[in-house]
């Protein structure tokens, strides 16, 4: 199954704010999403009511959901390991 990728506006945003050579590593990374949006090292996010999952990019996460009946894999937040969980 292919899942469809969509941004948040809060994660668009955060683009502004990563390296360019961090975005590209950022996006492959995303795009193995739309195959697989369980992948290996994903964690669910405890400290979220809704059902938020992350993965790493090196020293950068990626805070997305899943609506599996409509195969969606919406990124809600992008950020520096540091500051991601703050707004949680």
């Amino acid at each position: 199954m292919i899942y469809e990728i969509r941004f948040s506006e809060k994660a668009e945003k955060d683009f502004s704010k990563i390296p360019k050579n961090d975005i590209i590593k950022i996006l492959d990374k995303i795009e193995l999403l739309s195959e697989n949006p369980y992948p290996a090292d994903y964690k669910k996010i405890k400290a979220s009511d809704e059902n938020l999952y992350r993965i790493r990019q090196g020293d950068y996460r990626i805070i997305y959901s899943i609506k599996d009946k409509i195969q969606i894999v919406e990124v809600r937040r992008i950020g520096h390991r540091k500051n991601i969980y703050r707004n949680f």
